[in-house]
């Protein structure tokens, strides 16, 4: 593995370790995180309708900009969901970055 490789792994790493102890932090329940750590993963149903919808489906679920924004609305309002499915959501895609998996392209999974 390249030297830059192996350090955006890690920084990937260290995010899914900071999202873990942000949960623990949040005193949600660990049933729930469990229930939905996998939940993004549904948009490879996308694929069924083809590539090009499924890398969009997967794409769109899979950046930093969902999670953020739902965060924020966890901040803003009094949604006491909204945090710690963020931080859910946060924690999967660092897993899956940390892993090696990327976004998709359009030409196929």
């Amino acid at each position: 593995m390249r030297p830059v490789t192996l350090l955006v792994r890690l920084e990937w790493a260290a995010i899914l370790v900071a999202a873990l102890f942000a949960y623990h932090w949040l005193g949600a329940s660990w049933l729930l995180f469990a229930l939905l750590i996998l939940a993004p993963d549904l948009a490879m149903l996308g694929y069924l309708a083809g590539n090009r919808a499924g890398a969009i489906a997967y794409n769109a679920v899979h950046t930093l900009i969902g999670p953020l924004a739902l965060a924020a609305l966890g901040f803003a309002l009094p949604l006491s969901w909204a945090l710690p499915v963020a931080v859910t959501w946060l924690a999967h895609i660092a897993a899956d970055r940390m892993l090696g998996y990327g976004l998709k392209l359009a030409s196929g999974f």
